[in-house]
């Protein structure tokens, strides 16, 4: 477990430093943005493009780093009724969840968009990138979410997470 709980440490500081990474560039993207129009008269065609990508991007990791800190929304109140013994088989329940979403949704879902954009060569509109490497994130963050969750389910297996 000692080897799984590096890795997983690891896993979010790498996650924490891109999330950080792309943040800037959007308030960098957007600050410029707004210098260009209100100082310069001008609007630079890239900014709105790469500030929306970049808001996807942040979106989407961002929901993978939240499921690895357990920080995800989750209505309780049927869940604070339970024993002890019924809250872990929901705990459990809920994970397994996750997973079967990630994988069905993000990951097979995602991969199949993403081959679909590169196979079709669609390209964003003024940036000119093939849509399928901005799409490329959903995959990427379905897998990360679905090692988390099964990090998480052991963990809660061996009693380690409570809530």
């Amino acid at each position: 477990m000692k080897i799984a709980e590096a890795i997983f440490n690891k896993t979010c500081k790498v996650l924490e430093f891109i999330l950080v990474f792309i943040f800037g560039l959007l308030v960098v993207d957007v600050l410029s943005q707004v210098f260009s129009r209100y100082i310069l008269n001008t609007s630079f065609a890239f900014t709105e493009e790469l500030a929306r990508f970049s808001l996807i991007w942040l979106s989407v990791l961002g929901a993978a780093y939240l499921s690895a800190k357990r920080m995800h929304l989750s209505m309780d109140f049927l869940y604070q009724k339970f024993s002890e013994k019924n809250k872990k088989k929901a705990l459990l329940f809920s994970e397994l969840c996750i997973f079967s979403f990630a994988l069905i949704i993000m990951v097979i879902g995602g991969f199949n968009l993403v081959y679909i954009t590169l196979h079709l060569e669609q390209l964003s509109g003024t940036l000119e990138i093939p849509l399928g490497y901005i799409y490329v994130i959903m995959p990427i963050s379905g897998l990360l979410i679905m090692c988390f969750s099964v990090y998480h389910f052991f963990k809660i297996k061996a009693n380690l997470i409570t809530e």
